[in-house]
């Protein structure tokens, strides 16, 4: 099966590193803006695999630079590991050239001051409640698109969103018959050694986190300021840390897509290092997406922040320390209250032994092979725009086990009050 990469980060090389391990993949083509990345990724994995591995340039923002490539190499599926920016544009590509969509993250606009973006936006916050930039309407609204051209677009398949929505349909299977809470809870207890730095792309992590929070109660939204909800959880190899309550995509598509659930919740974990630095960049602008006038010429703030901090894909060598996210269900199972907690423990420099990236684009790589694989393979199947808790929870979860990300289901958790 011929499979499109789009994007050559941290977690588009731990995605292709793992698919190169999957024989469902005979062909991969990298392509990103600057191909010498890709040729530098396919050199170091061809001797090593079976798959063919060929690299291009393309322009993830240019639907015609897109259709080039496609039709040229024309893949089965594309994987969408570039930035969530061009989530709409790279479905527009696969529906003109019949190739099916996987993708990590929903869509979110570069320029959140564009007027018709604005107003569709302004018009979301008064009807569904929350004030985030990302949301899934603008890809759900695919959804015919897809289902007339017979083809699948598989929406979030990272960690979270991704594996914590498998984990909730997998829960739903064979533990509950329904799930009335959700917490789910992300904890990165690495250390890599700098003042300040994301572990993930920072336009995309810096506006997520300093953004109001929010979570689903019954029935509707309820927003909160930035950071304003506090809670502390002792997490298995990491310990005590301090989370945070966010707004995050997986509620969106888990309030649709579970019945007579009553409230998620989403929580992370920072120290207060990083909260100090992400105010202060925000107190003075440094955060803001519209473009300013500096000697002359025209720069966006958050970019040139990009530019001055560490490259995420470079933090592999120096972070220490493990990773431990999953989800507190509570429900009801034959009339009696029941409660597990589903989570998974990833050590970063076991991540980078063995992809040379850190646990962040592991965690997200790894699922982002496993989704595509299953449209892939036909394991997963159907036409029109899907979450990953609309299908069949255990292949996805057996997958988890084989490449890398093994999980474990605790029955007496300890709950977030």
């Amino acid at each position: 099966m011929k499979l499109l990469v789009i994007g050559c980060g941290g977690v588009a090389s731990v995605a292709v590193f793992k698919c190169c391990q999957n024989p469902v993949f005979t062909e991969i083509c990298i392509a990103s803006r600057t191909e010498s990345k890709c040729v530098e990724l396919a050199d170091r994995l061809q001797p090593n695999t079976k798959a063919k591995l060929t690299t291009a340039t393309v322009d993830a923002d240019d639907f015609d630079s897109l259709v080039s490539l496609m039709k040229e190499f024309e893949p089965h599926t594309v994987l969408n590991v570039a930035l969530p920016y061009q989530d709409l544009t790279i479905m527009d590509a696969c529906l003109e050239c019949g190739a099916n969509y996987v993708d990590t993250a929903n869509f979110e606009p570069e320029d959140t001051d564009d007027p018709a973006w604005r107003a569709t936006y302004e018009k979301r916050c008064k009807e569904e409640g929350f004030t985030a930039y990302f949301d899934y309407s603008w890809q759900w609204a695919y959804d015919e698109k897809f289902k007339k051209a017979g083809l699948t677009a598989l929406l979030g398949t990272g960690f979270d969103p991704g594996v914590t929505s498998v984990f909730t349909a997998y829960a739903l299977k064979h533990y509950f018959d329904e799930i009335h809470y959700i917490d789910i809870l992300d904890c990165n207890g690495g250390d890599h050694g700098y003042p300040f730095a994301t572990n993930f792309n920072p336009e995309i992590n810096l506006r997520e986190v300093s953004a109001n929070g929010s979570y689903w109660e019954n029935g509707h939204w309820v927003e909160t300021k930035p950071m304003e909800i506090k809670r502390e959880y002792n997490f298995d190899g990491v310990g005590m840390k301090d989370m945070y309550l966010l707004h995050h995509e997986e509620i969106e598509s888990l309030a649709k897509n579970i019945p007579n659930v009553k409230r998620i919740r989403f929580f992370m974990t920072f120290g207060q290092s990083y909260l100090t630095h992400m105010n202060c960049l925000q107190n003075v602008g440094m955060l803001s997406t519209t473009p300013v006038m500096f000697e002359g010429r025209e720069i966006v703030p958050i970019k040139f922040l990009k530019a001055l901090l560490p490259d995420p894909a470079s933090l592999g060598p120096r972070t220490v320390g493990k990773t431990n996210i999953g989800c507190i269900f509570r429900g009801v199972k034959n009339g009696e209250e029941k409660c597990i907690y589903i989570y998974n423990m990833c050590d970063h420099q076991e991540c980078y032994k063995e992809t040379g990236a850190q646990a962040v684009s592991y965690t997200t790589g790894v699922p982002a092979m496993i989704g595509t694989a299953m449209i892939a393979s036909g394991t997963w199947s159907g036409a029109g725009v899907f979450n990953v808790e609309e299908f069949d929870p255990d292949p996805y979860m057996d997958a988890l086990n084989k490449y890398g990300l093994p999980w474990v289901v605790d029955e007496n958790p300890v709950l977030v009050d």
